[in-house]
């Protein structure tokens, strides 16, 4: 498979060629790994994932996207406004993965990571693997958020396996192929979870399928919460934003945590607990 034809085939997996928009939902759970101690069950979740394709000419693509993820009790499925964490025993405000948009520019010469991307093919399904290690600035330094950074490098890694049918993605006349992708990640401690100064990591896993119905694939519960509070996720993005405008949990929970400071949360200096709920201000 050519570049151009690798590119284009993973791209209508996950969106839709002709520029309409697609809506795709990702259940799963994520785990808290603390080191020589357990590995705990913080959360079930459930994420939104909107998407449209806007060609630009010779071979790229603006791959325009917002997500939301939201975590719920693993018992009840119920979307958390707090939690009590099982480490610390502190209950804590809960800070939901907004990000909007998350764009990115997809191109067969030139682009972030480029093609072909590794794929295998048995019988009829083809699978794309995508695994992306990211290193950069931390935005929430350990100096000025003690409680929110573990160090002043964000480190996570993002695994995908993008599965559909061989048959509609090799027909021409297919502009959307259905998509099935298992997705896992790892990395820091969440910022609300206020544990900057502990070991340990979060991995997600979860199952994402593209609904080729639209919005009637979600589920109830997280249509009607979505649509109540978080409207902007059921629809695609139609305005292009450059990159240096996409969000991501730290940089989102920055914004938060700058909010609360200036509201006279964490204490003397600032430098306390913004999040917590029984002992707000500390």
């Amino acid at each position: 498979m050519d570049p151009e034809t690798n590119l284009r085939t993973l791209l209508k997996i996950q969106a839709d060629l002709s520029g309409e928009g697609v809506i795709s939902g990702f259940g799963g759970k994520a785990w808290m790994w603390v080191p020589v101690e357990a590995n705990y069950l913080a959360f079930e979740t459930y994420g939104v994932g909107a998407t449209r394709l806007d060609y630009q000419g010779d071979g790229v693509w603006n791959f325009h996207h917002r997500e939301v993820l939201y975590y719920m009790d693993p018992k009840t499925g119920e979307i958390l406004d707090t939690w009590t964490n099982p480490v610390t025993g502190r209950t804590v405000e809960v800070l939901h993965i907004l990000n909007d948009p998350v764009n990115r520019i997809s191109k067969v010469k030139g682009g972030f990571i480029e093609p072909p991307f590794d794929h295998v093919i048995v019988g009829d399904r083809i699978v794309f693997q995508v695994d992306v290690f990211r290193t950069k600035k931390n935005p929430i330094s350990r100096k000025e958020y003690p409680l929110h950074s573990q160090q002043d490098v964000y480190q996570s890694c993002e695994l995908w396996a993008i599965s559909s049918s061989l048959s509609d993605c090799v027909n021409p006349d297919v502009t959307s192929a259905p998509n099935h992708t298992a997705w896992a990640r790892n990395g820091m401690w969440l910022p609300f979870m206020e544990m900057g100064n502990r070991a340990g990591h979060m991995v997600y896993h979860s199952q994402s399928f593209k609904f080729m119905n639209g919005l009637d694939g979600l589920p109830k519960y997280v249509r009607d919460y979505t649509a109540k509070n978080h409207p902007q996720y059921l629809e695609a993005p139609k305005e292009w934003k450059g990159l240096s405008e996409n969000e991501n949990t730290w940089s989102y929970a920055k914004k938060i945590i700058d909010e609360k400071r200036e509201q006279g949360r964490g204490g003397p200096g600032g430098k306390g607990s913004v999040f917590g709920v029984s002992d707000a201000g500390m």
